[in-house]
């Protein structure tokens, strides 16, 4: 921009030139030429006892040179618009890329910035929710919180929206066609089990024959099974859950182990089912909720890697030995050229200090340094020296505001309290607008 001002502030120095030059310090062929007389002065024309000019002729001058700034200023702003809108449109369509050919976000640069999809606000939106959960059938009924008895609906209400950017809207058509004989694959917790319960709810609105769409052994969705699979026969494609609580594999108990060591982790071995999620065109990972001490040590759950037990190790180191050992697998056996990898952070939950559960109407307007997971950093410090491309669905922070998201009483066994786990609707279901994205950008670039 700064090269259309120079430009702008040269024409009129040169336009002031011509204005104001006294023959003294010019050449005769300044008074030659046509526009050397028209803009040199009244008074040095009359050098030599030539007659003055008429008030006629001084009007027409006059005139002249007003036009003549006028055109010029009106020349220069033009330059500066066209310039500007050379800068600023290809940047727009890099910026803008979207899975329904809309002018939608890309992770480039906005402006001066880079665009952070995740730092933003939750704004209401009455296009939400995406579907109804008493129409799915792969719900689990704990997760369907109006369909058990919540009585108000506001938390259903809620977009994220990026600061910079924008998340593209969910258009069912486009993404069941662009799945179309893929094979999409969750491994995790029951975090897992439930983004993958909301994105095959999401993709059935879009079908008319909901029989078209099955579970492949005829199971139903229950919370210990270690493989659910959900096939779309009318696209060819498959959304799958495999249940991998820590990613690496339990060890049994050893015979010479303290009593207080029932069973052990083996934090230097992944999850021996690993052979099933390799081939996927899609894999989603998750791990974290079950990294604490009423899941580990407190069930007499110790870590060992290779033959050593590990009593003394901390949970985030073995969380640590853990990623590192999924990183190694995925690096040694993933071909980044099929598929593609993303690790979804931690997802915070809602109890308060004494383990009550008070889930609010409204999302939080702080986040009590829930925004914050020594987890989530560490998921991001090992992607980041892999060798392999690994998008990571940082959902912390994001979802540390959603008080007001979590089952509550509002489950299968209203007697327990839940500030873990989501409602579905909810939550999950912009977790997975994100996750798409991320899968069909890469698909446009």
């Amino acid at each position: 921009m700064s090269n259309f001002t120079k430009s702008s502030s040269f024409n009129r120095r040169a336009l002031s030139s011509l204005a104001i030059e006294s023959p003294r310090n010019s050449s005769s062929s300044v008074f030659t030429s046509p526009i050397g007389s028209a803009f040199a002065s009244p008074r040095s024309q009359n050098f030599g006892g030539s007659p003055r000019p008429s008030t006629n002729r001084l009007k027409e001058i006059s005139y002249l040179f007003q036009v003549l700034i006028i055109a010029g200023t009106i020349v220069s702003f033009l330059v500066i618009i066209a310039g500007g809108y050379l800068y600023v449109v290809p940047s727009l369509g890099q910026t803008f890329l979207g899975y329904n050919g809309a002018l939608e976000f890309n992770s480039s640069v906005v402006g001066d910035r880079e665009c952070d999809i995740f730092d933003g606000n939750w704004v209401v939106d009455d296009n939400y929710p995406l579907y109804n959960a008493s129409e799915c059938p792969f719900v689990e009924k704990g997760f369907n919180c109006l369909g058990n008895g919540r009585g108000h609906d506001e938390y259903l209400k809620w977009r994220w929206k990026p600061k910079h950017c924008t998340v593209p809207r969910f258009e069912v058509r486009d993404v069941l066609e662009r799945l179309r004989g893929k094979r999409i694959v969750f491994v995790g917790d029951s975090m897992s089990r439930t983004q993958w319960e909301s994105l095959i709810c999401m993709l059935m609105t879009g079908l008319e024959d909901k029989r078209s769409v099955y579970e492949v052994n005829g199971n139903n969705i229950t919370k210990r099974i270690r493989f659910l699979g959900v096939r779309f026969s009318s696209y060819n494609f498959t959304v799958e859950f495999y249940r991998s609580v820590f990613l690496v594999q339990p060890g049994r108990l050893r015979w010479h182990a303290p009593k207080r060591v029932k069973s052990t982790l083996k934090l230097d071995v992944l999850d021996v089912i690993n052979h099933e999620w390799s081939s996927a065109d899609f894999l989603i990972f998750n791990t974290g909720q079950w990294w604490v001490p009423g899941k580990l040590f407190e069930t007499g759950c110790y870590f060992q890697v290779g033959n050593s037990l590990r009593l003394g190790m901390s949970i985030p180191a073995a969380y640590r030995v853990a990623l590192e050992t999924w990183a190694s697998w995925i690096e040694s056996t993933v071909d980044p050229n099929k598929t593609r990898v993303l690790f979804r952070t931690f997802e915070p939950s809602h109890w308060s200090d004494h383990r009550s559960c008070n889930v609010t109407k409204f999302p939080a307007p702080d986040t009590e340094g829930r925004d914050k997971s020594i987890f989530s950093e560490m998921i991001k410090e090992v992607v980041k020296n892999m060798t392999i491309p690994v998008s990571i669905l940082d959902v912390t922070s994001m979802s540390a505001f959603r008080s007001d998201g979590h089952v509550g009483l509002w489950s299968d066994n209203p007697l327990v309290p839940d500030c873990s786990h989501w409602c579905l609707p909810g939550v999950p279901d912009i977790w997975n607008e994100i996750l798409l994205f991320f899968l069909f950008r890469q698909q446009v670039q």
